[in-house]
């Protein structure tokens, strides 16, 4: 691969910074979508030719790494920790891995590194190892609780767009965004569509909605609409979790393992008659082999949590359907195939972040409803 002066400077600053007895633990690159952070993140370990761990936080975007040749990658969870006993309900008690391969690698290389909360961040630091992380800071801020490695200025900033990423639409019309154009409806190369959601009939734009891998909004109102109308026609019954359902954690908790915006799948319902709480077996989309045993206010699953005082709250973990997300909770993951409802102008000055953060949540195909 033929790199431009951008990124041949990048990757010599980066194998400095690794060289150099005196740097710091941890170097940041970041990029705009298509100036090739992934593919410079392998040729750096190529260079290297260190042992070298890759992670990033969920495993959608551990998967987007693999793909792109990062040997290996994984979830930062799994690369880090370990089940060691389990609490009096079942949920598993995690701690750090001494033996695990970060502690026997050179180098740890991280991806969407914006997901990384401060508990997280630390413990992965406490391995000692050289850590070059990457991001996007064009993107939203990150969610409450995340984004230990995004304060602070940049080690190097990509600016310029790879010549082969200006073949991928998804990349184009990021760049568009960015550049502050509006969106034409359209079909671009099969891969991106714009359209008028008021061209398309009721039935036409639910059956797009359970279609998708995922569905990005904007608002908690229009989550909350939309996951309602999936649910319903996917046949479950009103505000009662079913087996396999879709949810979305809305609280970090660092014992479970739960992070703001981690979706999850139902596994087993312990009590489901109960009409104040429900508990719950998850297993995470995210992170893999990952269970929580959670207790759930039925209010959470109505839409109603924001009628709970804090202290009612903090006797339950947070979660509720996940089949919408808004763009805020879609940070750090990607999906083959993404619908974004663009409800970008609610945002005003942060509009462009939004819809280019939206936008690059797509990996092969995306369709935008404006």
């Amino acid at each position: 691969m033929e790199l431009s002066p951008q990124q041949d400077k990048a990757v010599k600053q980066v194998l400095e910074w690794y060289h150099s007895p005196s740097s710091s633990q941890v170097f940041k690159l970041f990029g705009v979508a298509g100036t090739g952070k992934t593919t410079l993140s392998k040729i750096i370990a190529n260079e290297l030719n260190v042992k070298t761990a890759f992670g990033a936080f969920t495993g959608k975007a551990a998967l987007v790494m693999t793909k792109n040749g990062c040997t290996g990658a994984s979830t930062i969870h799994s690369l880090i920790y370990v089940v060691v006993g389990e609490e009096k309900d079942g949920t598993p008690i995690f701690d750090i891995n001494g033996q695990s391969l970060a502690n026997n690698v050179d180098l740890i290389i991280i991806d969407e590194c914006s997901m990384v909360d401060e508990a997280l961040g630390k413990d992965l630091l406490s391995f000692k190892k050289k850590v070059l992380v990457l991001g996007d800071p064009e993107q939203l801020p990150p969610v409450k609780g995340a984004g230990f490695f995004t304060s602070g200025e940049p080690d190097v900033m990509l600016t310029e767009i790879h010549r082969q990423a200006l073949d991928n639409p998804i990349i184009r019309i990021s760049m568009d965004v960015r550049a502050g154009k509006r969106l034409v409806p359209g079909n671009y190369d099969d891969k991106v569509i714009v359209q008028r959601h008021r061209d398309l009939s009721s039935d036409e734009m639910v059956k797009m909605f359970i279609e998708t891998d995922q569905l990005i909004v904007g608002m908690n109102k229009t989550r909350h609409v939309c996951n309602y109308v999936i649910r319903e026609n996917l046949g479950f019954p009103e505000y009662v979790p079913q087996i396999n359902d879709r949810l979305v954690c809305l609280k970090n908790n660092r014992e479970k393992r739960l992070l703001n915006g981690g979706l999850w799948n139902v596994q087993e319902i312990i009590n489901n008659n109960s009409t104040i709480s429900k508990s719950l077996v998850l297993k995470s989309e995210d992170v893999e082999n990952l269970y929580a045993r959670v207790c759930i206010h039925n209010l959470f699953f109505e839409g109603r949590e924001s009628e709970m005082d804090w202290k009612q709250k903090k006797s339950y973990d947070e979660f509720n359907y996940g089949y919408a997300l808004t763009c805020h909770k879609s940070q750090g993951s990607q999906w083959n195939n993404v619908v974004l409802y663009d409800e970008s102008k609610v945002f005003k000055d942060e509009a462009r972040r939004w819809l280019y953060t939206g936008i690059t949540r797509a990996a092969e195909r995306l369709t935008i409803l404006i």
